[in-house]
């Protein structure tokens, strides 16, 4: 057995990243003592760092914790993730490369990566659904390159890591390093070089604070309280509470036995429509609920608008139809509004992460989000602005039209590369002809006067 085999084997012994662990054996801020607090335990912990650990998540003054599991059974929250995440997870995002005269697409390998299977495992869409889902819950998203070698800039994959998975933290010297705990083996740390991290407002250089258990705490806590309200008052017969009245004294046993007969018969909403028979001289007083109490639904409405509001997500497009949208009317001005106002604030951030990750020393290419079928209006509409961008009624076009085929899906056709410039030959020819001669007819056809 060679020695380089023996070397190869006790190498994949060690746990962790290889590629990590050999720039850390070279590089490593480990091996240069510049960290000193990667086992390190923190004594001190903030009530709300406390009652995350112990609760879970923020306990709301409504009284319910709320988390991302709990904060998932409010329909708003799950209505407005779904629909960002969603939304990003469809997007194509092309590969560019910067011209002399602006940009044109290319054929590149991270295509296949950010469109497809950034992972073996995981889709592409899944893999942008689940990154831009944890920025929301836990405020920040991290994603691992996957490189072939630690002194290669080539990314092979990209590996999505849970929040709670990852710890970003600054050593003596200030610099940040990432520690991952993943779900099979040993912990290691990777550099920022290697890791892909959105964060959200609030970011202090470490992490960031999440929207729904920060901002709509409050919200989402109420919202909760008032679902479980509203379940219990419907399975007690949804009606106001009653009190039970007799002339006579009761004993402590008969009250009791009332009570609990009362109950079993009359409880539920399966049992609301039925008749009451009292004797021995009882009688029924309902206890009347003020208004503001009986408010139920207002309650429900203003917990939707809130939750809408941190999210940045108009309350119309999670199905709250009541109130009218000053984005005007028509699914492309709405569509147009939407990725402006709510999709273009983490596009970017992600856009901006990839390209300085992925292309470190040349800024030659770039990937960016192509979101024109979102703000893609209806079909008369788009054919009309087409025709414009070719040149229509003696203006000169802007795109060719092989362009506009490409955008439509379709094959170039021969001759389709020229623009338009506005001008049609007839009209050169006149303008080119004196006044009162007669217009030359076009080379191979005869004049009209030729006989």
């Amino acid at each position: 057995m060679s020695e380089a085999f023996r070397a190869a084997q006790a190498k994949a012994r060690i746990p962790g990243s290889a590629v990590l662990n050999a720039w850390r054996a070279e590089h490593g801020p480990a091996t240069t003592g510049r960290i000193n607090n990667i086992n390190e335990t923190r004594q001190s912990l903030t009530v709300q760092e406390l009652a995350n650990i112990i609760g879970g998540g923020a306990i709301s003054n409504a009284g319910p914790v709320v988390n991302e599991t709990t904060a998932m059974k409010v329909s708003a929250v799950y209505a407005c993730v779904a629909l960002i995440a969603g939304a990003i997870s469809t997007l194509p995002m092309p590969i560019y490369q910067r011209t002399a005269s602006g940009r044109e697409r290319v054929e590149h390998p991270y295509w296949w990566l950010v469109n497809e299977q950034p992972e073996p495992d995981v889709s592409a869409a899944v893999f942008w659904e689940f990154l831009v889902a944890s920025r929301l819950f836990y405020g920040d998203c991290f994603a691992e390159i996957v490189r072939p070698s630690f002194r290669s800039n080539q990314v092979t994959g990209f590996k999505a890591h849970h929040p709670l998975r990852v710890f970003p933290f600054r050593d003596s010297q200030g610099d940040l390093y990432y520690r991952v705990q993943p779900l099979v083996g040993a912990e290691y740390i990777l550099h920022p070089a290697d890791i892909i991290h959105v964060p959200s407002l609030g970011y202090d250089g470490i992490r960031s604070p999440s929207p729904i258990t920060y901002a709509a705490r409050q919200s989402v806590g109420t919202s909760l309280a008032a679902s479980e309200y509203s379940a219990r008052f419907f399975s007690n017969g949804a009606r106001p509470d009653f009190a039970l009245m007799t002339a006579g004294n009761m004993t402590e046993e008969q009250a009791r036995l009332l009570r609990a007969t009362w109950g079993e018969r009359h409880s539920g909403v399966a049992n609301s429509h039925l008749p009451a028979i009292l004797t021995g001289g009882l009688q029924i007083k309902e206890l009347t609920m003020s208004p503001v109490d009986a408010q139920i639904l207002e309650t429900s409405k203003w917990g939707l608008e809130e939750i809408c509001r941190v999210l940045g997500v108009p309350p119309f497009m999670v199905g709250s139809t009541e109130k009218t949208t000053s984005w005007g009317s028509g699914v492309e001005t709405m569509g147009r509004g939407f990725v402006k106002f709510t999709l273009l604030r983490d596009l970017r951030k992600i856009e901006q992460e990839f390209n300085r990750k992925l292309w470190p020393n040349r800024q030659k290419f770039f990937a960016e989000f192509d979101v024109s079928g979102m703000e893609r209006g209806d079909l008369k509409t788009e054919n009309d602005a087409l025709r414009v961008a070719m040149g229509r009624a003696g203006e000169p076009g802007w795109m060719t039209p092989n362009e506009v085929r490409h955008i439509k899906l379709l094959p170039p056709v021969e001759g389709g590369d020229v623009l338009y410039s506005g001008v049609s030959e007839s009209a050169a020819v006149t303008e080119s002809t004196p006044a009162g001669e007669p217009v030359p007819a076009p080379e191979g056809q005869p004049d009209e006067g030729a006989t």
